[in-house]
């Protein structure tokens, strides 16, 4: 019990990244070590490949170019990381000029009333100044050639568009568990929300990722903030499945006629106000477990290319 302690860091973290995915009861410390170590396994696979990027280039360094490169194929979750790196950017620039002037940089000045008051073409240089920047990626289209399109204010983003419909399901989801929740809950639940393996951890993210092991470059500190978000994602995945197979489990059960089902149709049988009835039994390791296997299912067009062959089907670890 004791090895077990010193090697899985990370359980408080992981239940509060359960709770704000939607597991509100207590996992079983078997299941947060699961989880835990299936994220060190995909982050360890992620800089094992990364470094052999860089080897390729010449470098023993890798970049976040490397790291965003591994889950090119996921266009939803690479959107999300760009936004997050760009506002990143945008609140690092915002601090910078708060060092060096404060609201004169910023160009405006606070109104006695409370509000904020225009200040003529110093905002708009402070807006230019501190506006999103849009991240580019060495493999994208547009960074084939020396000159840019230039951009207009009314334009969409695609990748904005991309990414909205996971993050609206989310907020969706989100939105139907706080609704009913009490200011207490909810200032938990926020609190929850700013879950991380790195944040304010960096030496122990860096032992446990296996930084000097697995790769001998020196991570930077906008590595550390992706692995960060990315290891987030990746409890978030896991738990938003297997509560959706624990979901199907327990209706299975009900349906099949299974232990205490009367009882559990008569919990079913709630009123108009009352709180969804969610999180009564946490989801345990099998659940984590075949969440994880569904994840590393292979799409059914690769494994009918080799249909007919004598190719073996790749077996590596698949990032989610």
């Amino acid at each position: 019990m004791a090895d077990n302690s010193k090697q899985h860091k990370y359980r408080q973290e992981i239940q509060q990244m359960m709770y704000v995915s939607g597991e509100t009861g207590e996992p079983s410390v078997e299941t947060t070590a699961m989880i835990e170590e299936i994220v060190r396994q995909q982050v360890i696979e992620m800089l094992r490949n990364c470094t052999e990027l860089a080897t390729r280039r010449g470098s023993r360094s890798i970049t976040i170019n490397d790291l965003i490169f591994q889950i090119r194929d996921d266009a939803p979750k690479v959107s999300r990381l760009r936004t997050f790196l760009s506002w990143k950017d945008v609140r690092k620039s915002a601090k910078d000029s708060d060092d060096k002037g404060g609201d004169a940089d910023l160009g405006v000045a606070d109104d006695p009333a409370g509000g904020v008051m225009p200040g003529g073409p110093a905002v708009e240089e402070a807006a230019k100044k501190n506006k999103k920047a849009k991240v580019k990626l060495p493999w994208e289209p547009s960074s084939y050639y020396s000159q840019e399109v230039p951009e207009r204010d009314d334009e969409e983003d695609e990748e904005e568009e991309e990414m909205n419909y996971i993050t609206l399901q989310r907020l969706r989801k989100a939105d139907e568990r706080t609704k009913v929740m009490t200011r207490e809950e909810y200032v938990t639940w926020s609190e929850y929300r700013q879950a991380s393996f790195t944040y304010r951890k960096g030496k122990r993210f860096r032992e446990w990722a296996g930084f000097g092991i697995v790769t001998d470059s020196k991570p930077s500190d906008d590595i550390v903030d992706i692995l960060g978000f990315l290891t987030f994602e990746m409890v978030q995945t896991l738990t938003e499945e297997a509560l959706k197979i624990k979901e199907h489990e327990d209706l299975w059960k009900e349906r099949s006629g299974g232990e205490n089902s009367g009882n559990k149709k008569r919990k079913l049988a709630q009123g108009l106000f009352d709180p969804p009835n969610e999180g009564k039994t946490p989801v345990e390791s099998r659940h984590i477990q075949e969440a994880f296997r569904r994840l590393q299912a292979r799409p059914k067009k690769s494994r009918a290319m080799l249909n007919g062959t004598n190719l073996q089907q790749r077996t590596n670890l698949k990032l989610f």
